[in-house]
């Protein structure tokens, strides 16, 4: 393409997530400090977007900062609620109460609910 003088003028749709405020926003207390002492101390969590062969699918993961260790996933056709809700009940299933975990995410719609 180089030798003929030719480029590609498409412009990949990049997954943006955020679409303002939509419900409640809880105050940034890991405030970057990704790291931590023990496991099950702090969560991150967080929607991707995946494309394979022209389909789009979405990944949500929930990441244990302690180990890197993922705790869990979900992998969907479409981003909604209710895939955010599955990996969140995956997550919590058989975790004892009162246990100070901090999940943390981004301010994306889904997470504001």
């Amino acid at each position: 393409m180089n030798s003929l003088g030719l480029f590609c003028c498409v412009r990949i749709k990049k997954y943006n997530s955020y679409k303002g405020n939509v419900g409640k926003i809880a105050p940034n207390i890991l405030n970057r400090n990704f790291k931590a002492d023990k496991p099950n101390q702090k969560w991150v969590t967080d929607i991707s977007e995946i494309s394979l062969c022209g389909q789009k699918t979405y990944l949500s993961i929930i990441l244990d900062l302690y180990n890197r260790e993922i705790i869990s996933y979900d992998l969907n056709d479409h981003a909604n609620m209710m895939q955010i809700n599955h990996t969140l009940e995956e997550a919590f299933r058989g975790m004892p109460d009162n246990t100070k975990l901090i999940l943390h995410s981004d301010k994306g719609w889904q997470y504001q609910q």
